[in-house]
């Protein structure tokens, strides 16, 4: 059977197993609460792939007022620690454990999950009612953690590994731009460089991982987007992979991007959930998936540390074969230096946020900051700047920075565990405990 005919055969599956919750119970509610506040604010609907029932629902009438929303959040949050069922009582009675776990921790944590994503969309409604929410109560409430102003020292030090690796003499701004630059992958031949990367990752994540039969990945470039990839998963095991080319795409990145987007990373873990949470047990929560909730934080940091995990903490030599055969530009010793300082340039982005959200620091003033610190060209600061102050986004940036960290330190190198980030409903407190 082909790749099409078997996705369409996954969705008939998955309309067969999944019940549109009961109306009152508190995943139904759930849902239609992120839904409603999807009507407000544009993107914060990242995935939807549950019962229609509930968009009927949600889109009914006029826009819900913010403070109605802020008030219902508050309830669900409250049936959640009165203990009333996540779903009807006939849902919960036949859940299937699908793990070594019990049934009884397993709806433990799933309940621990749904409140601390109902948490993340209180914040958001609070804020669209004009509640004064501080920008770090704001990142706690969605994400779960709480932001950190990384020190100036930090980001100098990867200033100078990257001064000692870049071939050169000038400044060290000049250097990084121009030798990024001889890594643009030209515009016709990025798509065949994106499949052979990708047939490389897909290939690893299956013999690490295991990938459900009729899982589908489609590449597309586009223009005018804040972000320089993006992955909107449309259920049925397949996913759409945007990349931005508003600016070069280069070599440097693109494996990261790849693994980030599809595999390991954000298709691979919206593909083992559908499969294991709402096909087996009936999860109807995570056929969404919506921006400003700790989810997130946890599927970026998934996403970035994917790489290492599929292909090995220095994944340049494998990538270099790639890059290679397509006549691209691509030192593995060095583009190994730069990911690594890319790690602490990083947290240019999150101090960024913080100067223009906490410190009330104004945008020019920011993107010079960017420019500077992050050694990057006044594009690519504006493009960092406009992804930072986008209403949707503008909090966002805490889930790669804290979201690697705490991946990283809860996978310790180990496949398996790894593997629970993609199958599991596990909140930033759970990686850290």
């Amino acid at each position: 059977m082909g790749a099409h005919a078997r996705v369409l055969a996954g969705r008939a599956v998955l309309t067969r197993r999944v019940r549109d919750p009961a109306p009152g119970s508190l995943v139904g509610r759930y849902l239609v609460l992120g839904l409603a506040l999807g009507r407000h604010i544009e993107g914060l609907v990242d995935a939807y792939y549950g019962p229609e029932a509930l968009v009927r629902r949600a889109s009914a009438g006029p826009l819900a007022d913010p403070a109605q929303l802020v008030a219902e959040a508050r309830s669900v949050i409250g049936g959640i620690d009165a203990g009333e069922p996540l779903d009807a009582p006939e849902g919960e009675e036949r859940l299937a454990t699908g793990g070594a776990e019990g049934t009884s921790e397993l709806q433990a944590r799933r309940r621990r999950w749904l409140r601390a994503q109902v948490l993340g969309l209180l914040t958001t409604a609070r804020r669209l009612a004009g509640e004064r929410v501080g920008y770090e109560e704001e990142v706690e409430g969605c994400y779960g953690v709480r932001p950190r102003f990384v020190p100036e020292e930090e980001i100098l030090a990867a200033h100078g590994l990257l001064a000692e690796a870049l071939p050169g003499n000038g400044p060290l701004g000049e250097r990084l731009i121009a030798w990024r630059e001889r890594h643009a992958v030209a515009p016709d031949v990025l798509p065949a460089v994106v499949r052979s990367v990708e047939d490389e990752l897909r290939a690893r994540t299956e013999r690490l991982f295991g990938l459900p039969e009729g899982e589908q990945v489609d590449v597309g470039l586009v223009t005018g987007k804040p972000w320089s990839g993006f992955n909107t998963y449309l259920g049925g095991l397949r996913s759409k992979v945007e990349v931005n080319t508003d600016l070069p795409v280069l070599s440097t990145s693109l494996g990261h991007l790849v693994a980030h987007e599809a595999y390991p990373g954000h298709h691979s873990e919206h593909c083992r959930k559908e499969v294991r949470l709402v096909r087996s047990m009936g999860f109807a929560e995570e056929t969404a998936f919506f921006v400003g909730t700790p989810e997130c934080l946890v599927s970026e940091g998934l996403a970035d540390l994917g790489i290492e995990v599929a292909i090995g903490p220095r994944p340049e030599p494998v990538l270099a074969e790639i890059f290679h055969a397509h006549g691209l530009s691509y030192d593995p010793e060095v583009v190994a230096v730069v990911a690594e300082a890319g790690e602490a340039l990083g947290s240019v982005r999150s101090n960024a946020a913080w100067r223009l959200h906490a410190d009330g620091a104004g945008v020019d003033e920011v993107t010079d900051e960017v420019a500077r610190l992050g050694l990057l060209p006044a594009k690519r600061a504006t493009k960092a700047v406009e992804f930072l102050v986008h209403p949707t986004w503008r909090a966002y940036v805490t889930c790669y920075t804290e979201g690697l960290a705490l991946c990283r330190g809860f996978v310790g190198g180990d496949p398996a565990r790894f593997e629970r980030l993609l199958s599991e409903q596990l909140t930033p407190a759970d990686l850290s405990g």
